[in-house]
């Protein structure tokens, strides 16, 4: 058996290290097959020599976030425990600089949570375009929005445009009720969201009112040049090839462009090619144009999501090897 110390250089670090009724530390338990237990200002590991070094290189990655400010939780702690087992735990750091975004309407700060989601940031900074891939529950379109509402405050733009594809309801928007701004309402309730909780209802409503904010369905984008905007295109999964070259030719001066997709959920009839798929591979290498994908790893949803996702992958892998 093998033992080691922690020592922290303040007592109220212990509540947030450890979370309530110890659920943190459990998971490292678990995790590493280890015994985590505190005395004074001092965290003790007790088990086999090579899972205590890791469980130990986790708590320090936690301390690191705690002593920037950061609170710690179950997400916080599922993503030490992958940066260890890839052995990245000292990349945390990159994690910890100062990189709020901006401020949501309740007062809460904005930040990447995963050096993932920190890479997707720069890009979109860095870039004129930014083309983002990744499964869901990675903050592919609320770190976009959380981008738009920082340029917008501080008048980089003057505007923010965001659109995505009513791919689900095809030709049938008719047999909806109400007009047309009301049927193709609930696919774009996503960025709506989004937005609510940057700018506060009232304050989306009045920008809203004065153009300032658009929130439209791709289709609107057609004929159109947008200068001095930051424009989100959401679910680009659902784009056709032309429907992406459309989009991307909209772009006007002074003007910058995240797509965001997820190409595990296409929902484009059989025989249509994904714009996204396509993209991906066709403006690869070009300056001033971004390609960021994410991996479950950046999840930063409920710790199933995770699974799910491995799991599909899983089975998209063993159909595969069976049709060759």
């Amino acid at each position: 058996m093998a033992e080691c110390s922690v020592r922290l250089d303040s007592i109220s670090y212990f509540s947030e290290l450890f979370g309530n009724y110890d659920e943190n530390i459990k998971m490292l338990e678990k995790e590493y097959g280890v015994i985590i237990t505190s005395h004074d200002e001092t965290v003790k590991i007790t088990g086999d020599e090579d899972d205590v070094a890791l469980a130990k290189k986790a708590i320090d990655g936690l301390i690191l976030l705690l002593k920037k400010g950061e609170s710690i939780g179950e997400q916080n702690v599922r993503y030490m425990i992958s940066l260890v087992a890839d052995g990245d735990s000292e990349k945390i750091e990159n994690l910890t600089d100062d990189n709020c975004i901006c401020i949501s309407s309740k007062g809460r700060p904005i930040k990447p949570k995963t050096l993932g989601q920190k890479k997707y940031i720069e890009s979109i900074r860095d870039n004129t375009v930014t083309i983002s891939v990744g499964p869901a529950g990675t903050g592919k379109t609320y770190l976009a929005v959380a981008m738009a509402v920082t340029a917008f405050r501080s008048k980089s733009v003057n505007r923010i445009i965001l659109t995505r594809p009513a791919v689900e309801a095809g030709e049938k928007l008719g047999f909806l009720p109400g007009d047309l701004q009301q049927k193709v309402d609930p696919y774009l309730r996503p960025l709506y969201d989004a937005l609510f909780d940057m700018l506060g209802a009232e304050n989306f409503a009045r920008c809203q009112e004065r153009g300032d904010i658009e929130v439209a369905p791709l289709a609107y984008m057609r004929g159109r040049t947008l200068d001095d905007s930051f424009i989100i295109l959401d679910e680009a999964q659902n784009t056709t090839s032309e429907q992406m070259k459309m989009f991307l030719t909209r772009l006007g001066v002074n003007s910058k462009a995240v797509v965001t997709g997820d190409i595990t959920q296409i929902d484009l009839p059989d025989g249509k090619r994904s714009g996204l798929k396509e993209v991906t591979h066709i403006l690869k290498g070009i300056d001033g144009i971004s390609i960021v994908r994410f991996s479950e790893k950046d999840v930063v949803r409920h710790k199933l999501v995770q699974e799910i996702i491995r799991a599909y992958d899983k089975y998209s892998e063993m159909r595969r090897s069976k049709h060759e």
